[in-house]
């Protein structure tokens, strides 16, 4: 089929090829205009490049609100040894922030109206809530202790007793529940503003002042535009506030959030994409020259890395409508592999015009135009059936890679498999026009590879009886040593390591602020709001006690705002004790007794006044909560209120029918976690109590397709042997697969040795591998004269090892296992591709 399909195109003439060409160029270059339009973009989320986890909807909905909520939020803290000094400070980046709509919403620090407003929504259910305390005290029918408590308030000239308050709550049991409400943590309020104090002294032995700010960024903290903007408004109010306050006040500030990690992300990746790209396009260069002397094949070398690019970039933003980072620094090695297609045709015809000039030496001679026309086009029809097969074993290389669920490794494989397409048809149309030109002869560079290729045939041959089996032995001891070393790391988290200047300062803000909040989460689900509600209060214990143990910083339970009707009619029936006997209680506080008919009537009027779920998430009381709580979707359509996820309770359950998985559900944030598998130990006998860990999935899932890939690996070689075998027979596909094959396991030998940990990224590159380690024995095999090849795959080899030997130099860690595995893959095919020539000899 190759055969027939090379004759076709050597029925056209090279002008029409030509045409064909620029018609594919102009195509692309349209197809790329069209996605930019359509407003692509460069997204720097190595979050993104992960596969979705396939949870239930309502587990779904929780991650994706918690992400929501979590994801763009900011968290500045400003340091300083004076008190006074950090509270001005956060005033100053408060009103910075908040003159800048356009960057950050939600510009806060202690939430004074919040504070407020649970006052007053409160206030009218007091009849139905109770402390724990409280409720100890009066279910053992302690009531004189309550008394006694009282008593102190309105002996003490600091407490919170006046006669308003005593009138509506004569024991003032309230206070204390609204002192309970408040969130467990070491912050204090000074002047509105958060202030926590760091533990560990400063260089100068005092404690500083931490000062908080908050703030929610405006569109997502990965996206370059957004990012760029928040940044440079939050650097701008940073340096105005120091500017402000004098340098002698020794301010500083604290920095958390996803927005300084994608920050730094976007940093790394684009001072990589240029560095790295750069030194490889400038060593393809030297090496182009070095080979061959001329400036005509390093046009054409450009040419064809630039078409392989042009149509990378249009078809991945084509079919994705975003590029990643990640992507253009991975696609750097492109650069690499599309060059190959020009070596091995220049070689060529380098090998060609050494043939003519041996020719002419007999009599035959051409002009130097016929022959070089001559030249260009036939050594396109020489290398067409191996670069073809080579392509198709690459591509099936990279569409291995596409078919995991990681939409960057997917995006890796459009982008290269497209780029190589575009470097093969250049190849073919392009090529026998544009690169027809004369060529500086190159016999020094082609007996250089003919003597090292007679030095490896000279190796190999000896290689029988004592002394192959010697080297087998000692080939398969360093393998069973490196894989016997060989560890296996999944964790997602050791795919993305910010620089210590973000993580330390982020982890001191934590510190401050009780342990901020982690990525993991409690999901709590039951079929009604109120056997929710019974299942959060019955988790409080839990946390409360894990809390105390140290085993865990902090905790939001929506429990303790928002009590089941169970609890409240319980805390009604215990404070009728109280005015069962309210004449009395207020004679032994020394209350007027005329009080007692007013109170008693308010006491029975709240009978039936309780908290519910849709008037506490209606009121500003719980607008910071609503986020937590999750109602079966199809009451969304009922009214504005529940799009919001808000419940109406037995009224609204009567407006619907839901199925029996359409459950309610309540989000329990979780800071300060020091060991997870404590933690699920706890909660693991409670009903419909869950720990989400989407990092632990996530992670989990980077195992199965870790195993997947090397399946995969395992099947692409027996495709490639059959694919082989039709043309070569059987015996030859076979040593034409083993030898990237052999250089894979050589590989994860010395990735073992190396000390380097097993992980996708690992596996995906050792597609890659045998990919481009079969291109190099299929034109070996291909060759009549080796000499030629082995140039051009030295070359090959050079380029590309210069491209992913810097991958293997980058600070991400996914992109340095991915260099450094193909450093050490390709470096050891190049070893053992030469010795297919042999073997092909041997055969005829």
């Amino acid at each position: 089929m190759i055969l027939r399909l090379s004759d076709c195109l050597g029925r056209l003439s090279a002008n029409t090829r030509l045409l064909i060409w620029v018609a594919l160029l102009a195509a692309m270059t349209l197809l790329a205009v069209q996605a930019l339009s359509r407003g692509a973009t460069v997204q720097s989320d190595i979050l993104a490049m992960l596969p979705k986890i396939q949870e239930d909807p309502l587990t779904q909905r929780a991650i994706d609100r918690v992400e929501q909520q979590l994801a763009n939020r900011i968290y500045l803290g400003v340091v300083s040894p004076d008190q006074a000094s950090a509270v001005s400070g956060a005033k100053a980046l408060l009103a910075s922030l908040q003159a800048a709509p356009e960057a950050f919403t939600q510009v806060q620090s202690a939430d004074m109206q919040g504070a407020q407003a649970l006052n007053r929504f409160y206030f009218p259910y007091r009849f139905h809530l109770l402390t724990a305390q409280q409720r100890a005290l009066l279910e053992s029918g302690q009531l004189a202790k309550l008394e006694a408590n009282t008593l102190a308030q309105l002996y003490n000239a600091f407490g919170y007793a006046n006669s308003q308050l005593l009138s509506q709550d004569p024991l003032l049991l309230y206070p204390e529940l609204l002192k309970q409400l408040s969130p467990q943590r070491r912050l204090k309020v000074v002047d509105g503003i958060l202030v926590g104090q760091e533990a560990t002294p400063g260089p100068d032995g005092q404690k500083r002042s931490v000062a908080i700010v908050m703030a929610q960024g405006v569109g997502s903290a990965f996206n370059p535009k957004a990012q760029e903007l928040q940044l440079a408004r939050l650097e701008e109010s940073i340096a105005q506030m120091q500017q402000n306050l004098g340098t002698e006040q020794n301010v500083n500030v604290l920095r958390g959030g996803a927005l300084f990690h994608a920050a730094a992300a976007t940093t790394q990746a684009k001072r990589e994409v240029s560095s790295l790209g750069l030194a490889s396009l400038v060593g393809v260069i030297l090496l182009v020259w070095l080979a061959f002397r001329s400036i005509m094949p390093l046009t054409i070398a450009a040419l064809t890395i630039a078409t392989s690019l042009l149509f990378a970039l249009g078809a991945t933003l084509w079919i994705f409508t975003q590029v990643h980072l990640l992507t253009l620094v991975f696609g750097t090695s492109l650069i690499g592999i599309a060059i190959d297609y020009s070596f091995h045709f220049y070689c060529e015809r380098l090998q060609a015009q050494k043939d003519d000039a041996s020719e002419s030496t007999n009599g035959e001679t051409n002009s130097a135009a016929n022959t070089a026309t001559y030249t260009a086009t036939s050594a396109v029809a020489r290398v067409f059936p191996a670069a073809s097969l080579a392509l198709l074993t690459t591509v099936i290389a990279y569409l291995a890679i596409g078919l995991t669920p990681f939409p960057g490794m997917q995006q890796v494989a459009v982008f290269c498999a497209a780029g190589l397409l575009g470097a093969y048809l250049t190849l073919i149309f392009a090529y026998p026009k544009l690169a027809n030109s004369a060529m500086t002869p190159g016999e020094r560079a082609l007996g250089l590879a003919a003597r090292y290729l007679n030095a490896m045939q000279i190796i190999a041959r000896p290689i029988n009886g004592a002394k192959g089996i010697a080297l087998a032995l000692s080939l398969l001891l360093v393998t069973v040593m490196g894989l016997n070393r060989l560890e296996v790391n999944d964790d997602i988290r050791a795919l993305q390591q910010s620089p210590l200047s973000v993580t330390q300062s982020e982890e001191r803000l934590r510190q401050v602020m009780s342990g901020g909040t982690d990525n993991q989460f409690i999901l709590v689900r039951a079929d009604t709001p109120e056997a929710l509600l019974t299942r959060l209060e019955a988790l409080t214990p839990t946390l409360n006690s894990l809390q105390h143990q140290g085993m865990l910083g902090n905790s939001v339970n929506l429990a303790r705002y928002l009590p089941s009707q169970t609890s409240q009619q319980e805390a009604y029936r215990l404070q009728g004790q109280i005015y069962q006997e309210l004449p009395q209680v207020l004679a032994r506080l020394g209350l007027d007794s005329e009080l007692a008919p007013a109170l008693m009537a308010s006491f029975e009027a709240s009978a039936t006044e309780t908290i519910t779920p849709a008037n506490f998430f209606a009121d500003k009381a719980g607008e910071l909560f609503a986020p937590l709580w999750l109602a079966p979707e199809l009451s969304s359509k009922l009214s504005p209120e529940l799009s919001h996820g808000l419940s109406r309770g037995t009224d609204a359950q009567t407006q619907i029918k839901r199925s029996d998985s359409d459950a309610y559900g309540a989000i329990v944030l979780l800071g300060g976690i020091k060991n997870l598998g404590t933690l699920t130990q706890a909660i693991s006998s409670l009903s419909g109590v869950t720990l989400v860990d989407k990092v632990q999935d996530i992670s989990d899932v980077m195992a199965k397709y870790r195993s997947t890939t090397l399946s995969l690996l395992g099947l692409a070689l027996v495709v490639a042997g059959l694919i082989f075998s039709l043309r070569f027979g059987l015996k030859m596909a076979l040593w034409i697969t083993a030898v990237p094959a052999l250089a894979a396991l050589l590989t994860l030998a010395g990735l073992g040795l190396a000390g380097s940990p097993l992980t996708l990224f690992h596996a995906l590159a050792l597609i890659l591998v045998f990919g481009i380690g079969v291109d190099y024995s299929l034109f070996f095999a291909e060759s009549h004269r080796g000499e030629g090849v082995m140039m051009a795959v030295f070359m090959s080899a050079c380029s590309t090892l210069m491209a992913f030997g810097l991958l293997a130099f980058s600070q991400t860690p996914a992109i340095h296992y991915f260099g450094l595995t193909l450093l050490l893959g390709i470096g050891l095919t190049f070893l053992l591709s030469p010795f297919i020539h042999t073997l092909t000899r041997i055969d005829k």
